[in-house]
């Protein structure tokens, strides 16, 4: 059994980039990371744009204009403005080449075909200049930039329709068990609803991560090597839930010895989620959940998170840590860290009822997970806590 630090060093060191390319049209590309520099092909904004309503000048010393026509946003046309003329103007419109300010509507006063206008403007005054944002052939994002809704819209804005991002890894979830059954179907006597896979597929797909494939196996020894042995070999992330452990019906650890997995862990001196193991077999990354809901789902975070963000080749590999007043009392039993689901809110932390490891029903509430070390044994009202906000 390791401690919960070498365990999280050992996936850290134990797990590999991708660093395969493949390309996405953007609008599917959210949350990937780009593989290459991205270039803009276009000047942004491609053509000197209004910042707002108002009327594009060609300024003269006087305070009043003729006003020769009207510019829409889209409109193609070019007005050629003389010195003292001006052209009615939208948000977004193209500013004539003859223009060099633009006057806000507020400060207008309108006289049939002429305005005045409130004081005198700085040349090219409320106009965007063309490539404000980003200049033809510049970079536009960079290799390894994190691609985000913001990001998006931002490449659709310079007409780019495909990227070039780092591949995501396919990942399979095992569920072991006689006594699971799928939702639906009759509840018989010894029988319970077989939840981890889409508690486990749910969590993956809020982080983004869509090639999933949920797979079951009865508790037989062979089916299960025969199992783990197809989805090793398929997929980059192996998640098994139940069967670890070492009861008669436990094929699970066996069978990943008989297929050859490298063990790195088996154990960790924490609770929930003993009885973790943590192996690879070439570039498959293996983990062997506990088969209580809430200890899989504590481990998920703790160590599951890390190595996807370890192939995803992202900087920040753990999920943040912030320092949290309690406003609850607890008493720790045995020697072991104990992570406790939580409601983390404005600077102070709440430790919930019903941390039991089969409980998914606070974990159903929680925000957080709340470390709480070997050596402690009583948690006070007001005791500083290490607090680990869950993604939302």
């Amino acid at each position: 059994m390791i401690s919960i630090e070498d365990a999280i060093s050992a996936v850290k060191n134990n797990t590999s980039p991708l660093f395969e390319k493949t390309t996405k049209v953007v609008e599917k590309a959210n949350g990937y990371i780009l593989s290459e520099d991205v270039l803009s092909p276009i000047n942004m904004p491609p053509f000197r744009q209004s910042a707002m309503d108002g009327y594009a000048l060609h300024s003269h010393a006087d305070l009043v204009y003729n006003l020769i026509d009207e510019v829409k946003a889209g409109d193609e046309h070019q007005p050629v403005l003389k010195l003292g003329e001006a052209v009615r103007i939208f948000t977004g419109a193209a500013v004539p080449d003859t223009a060099n300010a633009v006057m806000m509507q507020e400060k207008v006063i309108v006289n049939g075909s002429s305005i005045e206008i409130e004081h005198q403007l700085n040349l090219e005054h409320n106009i965007r200049p063309l490539g404000e944002q980003v200049k033809a052939g510049a970079i536009a994002l960079k290799k390894g930039t994190k691609l985000t809704p913001a990001g998006i819209g931002y490449l659709t804005s310079l007409g780019i329709t495909e990227v070039s991002v780092f591949r995501k890894p396919n990942i399979a979830i095992v569920t072991t068990g006689n006594e699971l059954i799928e939702p639906g179907q009759p509840l018989t006597h010894g029988k319970i609803y077989e939840s981890n896979s889409k508690m486990l597929q749910s969590v993956l797909y809020s982080l983004k991560y869509y090639d999933v494939s949920l797979h079951k196996v009865e508790d037989d020894y062979s089916k299960t090597v025969d199992l783990l042995k197809s989805v090793i070999k398929k997929n980059d992330l192996v998640l098994i839930t139940g069967g670890i452990s070492v009861g008669d019906y436990d094929y699970v650890g066996k069978a990943l010895n008989e297929v050859e997995v490298e063990q790195v862990f088996y154990k960790v001196k924490q609770k929930p989620g003993k009885p973790l193991f943590f192996g690879k077999k070439g570039n498959t990354s293996i983990f062997a959940l506990p088969g209580n809901p809430a200890a899989a789902l504590s481990c998920f975070y703790a160590y599951v998170y890390i190595a996807l963000q370890k192939m995803m080749n992202r900087e920040s590999l753990e999920l943040q840590r912030v320092q949290a007043l309690s406003t609850s009392k607890f008493i720790k039993r045995g020697d072991r860290p104990q992570f406790l689901k939580a409601i983390f809110n404005n600077g102070k932390v709440e430790l919930l009822e019903g941390q039991n490891s089969s409980m998914l029903q606070t974990f159903a509430l929680s925000n957080a997970l709340v470390f709480v070390p070997a050596e402690v044994s009583e948690v006070s009202i007001g005791d500083e806590l290490e607090t680990i906000l869950l993604p939302v």
